[in-house]
């Protein structure tokens, strides 16, 4: 029999203290993908440890030297595209493009962070006293914690670690426990690429490995992406502590607005990628679409249409639009809120929470299926299922009358604050939602789905505090320090200030 995979801990990969396996799953199969050690605190520690003796001479390399390491990941993500493509799809479910555009949107990232290696870095600053320079310089924090979750599997490591180790960081890095094939995968990489000892490691395993990043006070910085439960788990449990910082970006209640300007081509594309994509189970899918009644029965027929059409079947067929859910506790739980919005009052358009069993492809029997679930509910109410996130293809239609004001009331009318969209041919419009929305990313006639890796990333109110991406997550990586530098032999202040040192002699 194949060994359980292990740990990679200061440069070597270990079985780890834990007695316990787990196994990862594939979500429209059931078959295993593998057996992992799972990790314990203690491994965590001992990750930690490494990472923090590391630190001081990873550092003091030049940002173009410790860039070189991940340009070998570059080239291995960029060759592998295809075969690692194959394996995201196997393991979280998402469609073959999906799999594959995950691989790239990796490579993405480290080529961002390995080429801003070369760019200059900090800002001069004007003094009022021309003998003196300023400046802004950044340096590395420390150990950074690195807890990321299963729909990008590939993509959001490297959003996380390779800005933080290109700054001059360490890691310890805890993957998703539903994706741990594909984490393995990543540290090979590291571990291909010759990183020094200690630079990076990583712990699989389930929340009490997570939740040992976030007690251990020699990590200053824990970045995270996943659910709002865990993230603000993490900021009650940092928040406020000296020396340590969370960045964390969670989930969303996301809307699509659809106005009376809006081209109805373009507004159904936009709803149908933004609501069923990776089944719904994106942070910044759209759960809610707010639709101006002047166009909402043509919208309606339009969007149910496809919803009741969509192709669900294997993730490896490049003639499916959606795959399955990610495991059984999670097609559990999008059923109970399908089932919850009937309870509601809601009028129910479009229900393949139950798929036919000739939808079911063959040999997947024992895959998480489940299709679009669609209604209409009134805005003002008091609904759960409109405003609780799902994270799966659960939509809500919202019909409005009058102006864009009132369909941006109805868009902030969640505690959530992560993405959305407006379609609009009116640019007054667009520009009204533009500055009065709540949101961190947001997306003109387009879907509310498809970040860059050189934008920022992240939300507002419930949906975090953190932006791991580009130059945002560089922030969070870094301490900021002002330097003032006098080139004179004489001492002249600011504002006017005295410098005359007096005595009683004077």
């Amino acid at each position: 029999m194949p060994q359980p995979y292990q740990h990679y801990i200061d440069g070597e990969w270990v079985d780890g203290d834990g007695s316990e396996t787990f196994e990862s799953e594939n979500p429209a199969t059931g078959e295993s993908l593998g057996e992992f050690h799972r990790g314990t605190p203690d491994d965590v520690d001992r990750a930690v440890d490494a990472a923090d003796a590391a630190f001081e001479e990873w550092r003091e390399l030049s940002r173009v030297e410790r860039a070189e390491y991940l340009w070998d990941v570059y080239h291995e993500l960029r060759e592998r595209t295809d075969e690692l493509g194959a394996i995201v799809s196997k393991e979280c479910g998402k469609e073959i493009s999906e799999g594959k555009a995950d691989v790239v949107e990796a490579a993405h990232m480290v080529e961002w962070a390995a080429g801003d290696a070369r760019h200059p870095k900090g800002d001069i600053v004007p003094s009022e006293i021309p003998s003196k320079d300023a400046y802004m310089r950044r340096k590395p924090r420390g150990v950074t914690g690195c807890i990321t979750p299963w729909n990008f599997p590939v993509a959001i490591p490297y959003w996380h670690m390779a800005i933080a180790l290109v700054e001059g960081n360490t890691v310890v890095f805890k993957p998703a426990e539903q994706t741990p094939r594909c984490a393995q995968i990543v540290a090979e990489m590291f571990d291909d690429a010759g990183i020094p000892d200690g630079v990076f490691n990583m712990v699989q395993g389930f929340g009490d490995a997570g939740n040992a990043i976030v007690e251990n006070d020699d990590v200053p910085t824990v970045i995270f992406t996943g659910s709002a439960k865990v993230g603000h788990h993490i900021q009650a449990k940092l928040g406020g502590v000296p020396g340590r910082r969370a960045a964390c970006e969670m989930g969303g209640k996301n809307a699509v607005v659809v106005t009376d300007a809006a081209d109805l081509d373009v507004a159904v594309h936009s709803a149908v990628m933004s609501s069923f994509k990776t089944t719904g189970q994106r942070c910044v899918s759209a759960e809610r679409l707010i639709v101006h009644s002047d166009v909402y029965d043509e919208f309606k027929r339009r969007f149910v249409e496809a919803a009741e059409s969509v192709a669900v079947g294997d993730p490896l067929d490049e003639d499916t639009f959606m795959g399955p859910l990610v495991e059984a506790d999670h097609h559990e739980k999008v059923s109970e809120y399908n089932e919850l919005a009937r309870e509601e009052g809601v009028n129910v358009l479009v229900d393949r929470t139950e798929l036919d069993p000739d939808e079911i492809p063959d040999g997947h029997g024992d895959g998480h299926w489940v299709g679009p679930f669609v209604y209409e509910a009134d805005p003002d109410a008091d609904l759960r299922c409109t405003h609780e996130e799902v994270f799966g293809p659960h939509v809500a239609l919202l019909e409005y009358e009058g102006d864009i004001e009132r369909a941006v009331e109805i868009q902030n009318d969640v505690n959530y604050g992560l993405a959305g969209a407006i379609i609009s041919e009116d640019y007054r419009q667009i520009n009204y939602y533009r500055d009065r929305a709540e949101l961190g990313l947001a997306y003109g006639n387009l879907p509310c789905i498809g970040a860059e890796v050189q934008l920022p990333f992240g939300g507002v109110k419930k949906s975090g505090n953190g932006y791991p991406s580009a130059r945002e997550a560089i922030e969070a990586v870094t301490d900021r320090t002002a330097w003032t530098l006098n080139n004179s032999k004489e001492i002249e202040m600011a504002q006017g200030l005295s410098a005359d040192i007096k005595t009683n002699d004077d």
